[in-house]
C-alpha cells in the first residue's frame, strides 16, 4: 500500500527557510499529479501548490515567489521549499498524491512547521 511520508518541519525564524520532503513508499509518483497542503491553528485546510507530473507547479497567492516546489520521481520524493517564511506560515503541512478528479487518492500523516522568533 503506498504510504506518504513527509519530513523537515521544525521551528524557524521569521524570514528563514526551510525544506519539507514528501516520500512515497511501494509506488512510482512519476504519473502523479502532487500537491501540499496546510492547516493553520484553528483554521481551515488551505492549499499551497501543486504540481503537475510534468514538472509544472501552480501555487496561491499566499505563497507565490516564496514557496517553490520540486520532484525527483527517481527518489519517489516531493519537495517544498519555503522562503521568506512568515508567522502566518506556522501550519500542519501535509503532502497529497494522484489527485482524481477532486479527490486526493494519497494523504501524508503531517508535519509541523512554526515560524517564530
Amino acid at each position: 500500500q503506498t504510504q506518504l511520508v513527509e519530513s523537515g518541519g521544525g521551528l524557524v525564524q521569521p524570514g528563514g527557510s526551510l525544506t519539507l520532503s514528501c516520500t512515497a513508499s511501494e509506488m512510482s509518483i512519476s504519473s502523479f499529479t502532487m500537491g501540499w497542503y496546510r492547516v493553520p491553528p484553528g483554521k481551515q485546510r488551505e492549499p499551497v501548490g501543486t504540481i503537475l507530473s510534468g514538472g509544472t507547479a501552480y501555487y496561491p497567492p499566499s505563497v507565490k515567489g516564496r514557496f517553490t516546489i520540486s520532484r525527483d520521481n527517481a527518489k519517489k520524493t516531493m519537495y517544498l521549499q519555503m522562503n521568506s517564511l512568515k508567522p502566518d506560515d506556522t501550519a500542519v503541512y501535509y503532502c497529497a498524491a494522484d489527485l482524481k478528479g477532486e479527490t486526493w487518492r494519497y494523504w501524508g500523516q503531517g508535519t509541523q512547521v512554526t515560524v517564530s522568533s
